[in-house]
């Protein structure tokens, strides 16, 4: 078998490979190897077909991995499920104490308590969700 075959098989390979695991890191190495590919088709020796492999994949590593860190160290730019429902207002389906309650918050009606012992909302109030902790979300009334 041609070696430029066997480097371009292991590019296709690691190709696939890559996208059932999503590491990027076999990415890298599957077009790393499609360098040394041409480089066999031209007919250059094996040691340097593998130099050439190393370069190119440390080349690419050192290319990507800025690039995948600066996508990491990003913040969340927006809230999903649970937390996505602090800050937003509710109102009282049955009145809410520090002991019992129920608030209806985007149609769903959630258990609920009060953020302040002390207080007491009675039924229809609007109230701001503070934060939600398992099932129950903690509500302050509306000013």
């Amino acid at each position: 078998m041609e070696l430029w075959l066997v480097w371009l098989v292991l590019a296709v390979v690691l190709g696939v490979v890559e996208i059932f695991t999503l590491t990027a890191a076999l990415g890298v190495l599957a077009g790393a190897a499609l360098v040394p590919a041409v480089l066999a088709a031209i007919g250059l020796p094996l040691p340097v077909q593998l130099v050439v492999f190393a370069a190119a994949a440390t080349v690419g590593v050192g290319l990507v991995r800025p690039v995948a860190l600066r996508h990491m160290s990003q913040p969340q730019l927006e809230r999903f499920g649970v937390d996505a429902l602090v800050g937003k207002v509710a109102y009282v389906v049955r009145e809410v104490s520090d002991r019992d309650g129920l608030v209806r918050i985007d149609g769903e009606e959630w258990t609920a308590r009060a953020f302040d012992e002390s207080t007491v909302i009675p039924v229809g109030e609007p109230v701001d969700v503070m934060r939600i902790s398992g099932t129950t979300a903690y509500v302050y009334p509306r000013e």
